[in-house]
């Protein structure tokens, strides 16, 4: 495979995914999608709002993409805020929201039972149809305040085995052991297999 659409607009994303899947060449789908195509994140697992994405979308593009959904899912709350982690808190809820409504949801909760994990699923796409779906996780706790200024969303929550959050991590640690680095080192195991 020379080359691998992926369903994000966003400039740092495909920077990190282009990075880990070189030397395939990885490009927004945005960038030759000329329809405004607008895709509702209706499914009720990661998978199914990954598999929404990509076959969406890869009915516009020639070729492989890739679409992920990804967020957090804590034990204490039976996997919550999980498909909804982006809008825990509302709709257009801040990541400051999202953090304290969490905060709130946790009070009194001990550090034990405090286990949550990141989870991110990348659906492999292809004429509307998926190909494979690959699933990273990254265990940690929720902390019982917000720390560091690094990383978005519920990261200066995120607790790992070290003590630090994931906001107090450099960018480069960060992609070392994230969830989407898991689930993209196995589309890459994949890929190499497949093509």
């Amino acid at each position: 495979m020379k080359k691998l659409f992926v369903a994000t607009k966003n400039k740092g994303k495909l920077k990190e995914i282009a990075e880990i899947l070189k030397p395939i060449e990885v490009l927004s789908a945005f960038d030759v999608i000329n329809e405004n195509v607008d895709v509702e994140e209706s499914g009720a697992t990661f998978e199914e709002n990954a598999k929404l994405k990509g076959e969406t979308l890869s009915k516009f593009v020639e070729g492989y993409i890739i679409a992920d959904d990804s967020g957090l899912e804590v034990d204490a709350l039976n996997g919550a805020p999980g498909v909804f982690s982006a809008r825990f808190a509302g709709e257009n809820a801040t990541d400051e929201e999202n953090n304290r409504l969490l905060l709130d949801k946790l009070k009194g909760v001990p550090l034990e039972k405090r286990g949550a994990k990141f989870v991110c699923v990348i659906a492999l796409c292809k004429d509307g149809e998926t190909v494979a779906t690959f699933r990273g996780e990254c265990e940690g706790r929720i902390a019982f305040e917000m720390r560091g200024s690094n990383g978005f969303g519920y990261d200066p929550l995120f607790l790992l085995s070290d003590g630090r959050t994931m906001a107090e991590l450099e960018a480069e640690e960060k992609n070392e052991i994230s969830h989407r680095r898991k689930a993209l080192e196995q589309l890459k195991f994949y890929l190499n297999n497949e093509f």
